[in-house]
């Protein structure tokens, strides 16, 4: 064998399967290009595919659970009746306090509810109401304060307390306002209102008693309902005449404790200043 045959067999030995620039270039643009493309291909499969949500079973429950609104409007009726403390419970205490879950006292648990106890009836439904340490507020919550009073009334009795139920709202225990305004006073605040105008000085429109009073007044002031100053009660509107009739008007027009706003009522304040200043005649 010649010194060329074996310089030959050396070099292409050493020679690979490149070895024109029309072969690099192929070489080159199938190497970036094909691999790109299955990139693409790769990622429109992965997104086009159906997939369950997270922790979903059903798709398009996941999906509307995603997209509904942020903000919604729920109308309750306010004249509904009112709950049992042991229904609030069970719908509302009980995930903590039938466990004891995050501090809860469980229910009937006296030594954990004894201090609490001690503390009044008032101050545990304020924590109630406004919540208290892992607990939220309750109020506007499902349930109405005075549902919420029961609920507490019932947990205490179960570890030994005797507090009494908070007094359903005179507004949800009465009848609708225009049944009442229909029907009139009963024949008992009648008869209360007439016993409490014997003792009471002429109004300053004369003796003329103002419709208001008669519709939607005297049926908690005839009789001192719901901690009302009775009509012609010197004791218990003494404290009201030091505000003067301005700022008595102005305490019957916003509403206090019981009263709701105006007695419930759409007349004018004119109306109202009116009234007020009849109940404040009565006790001169």
């Amino acid at each position: 064998m010649s010194a060329n045959d074996h310089t030959t067999a050396h070099e292409e030995a050493h020679t690979g399967p490149i070895k024109t620039p029309k072969q690099l270039l192929a070489a080159v643009f199938f190497s970036f290009v094909i691999p790109i493309f299955g990139i693409i291909g790769l990622v429109y499969y992965v997104a086009s595919a159906n997939k369950t949500a997270p922790g979903a079973v059903d798709t398009e429950k996941a999906v509307a659970q995603r997209i509904q609104k942020i903000g919604a409007v729920e109308i309750r009726d306010a004249n509904r009746p009112l709950k049992a403390g042991e229904e609030v419970y069970k719908a509302q205490c009980a995930a903590c306090h039938a466990t004891g879950a995050a501090g809860a006292p469980k229910f009937g648990d006296v030594a954990a509810w004894a201090p609490r106890i001690k503390t009044g009836f008032e101050a545990l439904w304020n924590s109630a109401l406004k919540g208290k340490g892992a607990m939220g507020a309750q109020g506007g919550g499902d349930f109405a304060d005075t549902e919420i009073g029961r609920a507490v009334v019932y947990m205490t009795a179960a570890a030994g307390g005797k507090f009494a139920e908070p007094a359903a709202p005179v507004a949800a225990a009465s009848a609708p306002a225009d049944a009442t305004a229909a029907a009139g006073p009963s024949a008992d605040v009648l008869a209360a209102l007439a016993a409490a105008n014997k003792s009471a000085a002429p109004a300053a429109s004369g003796n003329a008693v103002p419709a208001l009073y008669t519709q939607t007044c005297a049926v908690c002031h005839a009789a001192g309902v719901a901690g009302a100053p009775k009509l012609g009660d010197k004791a218990a509107w003494g404290p009201r005449l030091g505000d003067g009739v301005d700022g008595m008007t102005a305490i019957a027009i916003k509403g206090k404790g019981a009263m709701p706003p105006k007695g419930g009522s759409t007349a004018s304040d004119a109306e109202i200043k009116a009234v007020v200043q009849y109940m404040a005649n009565a006790v001169k």
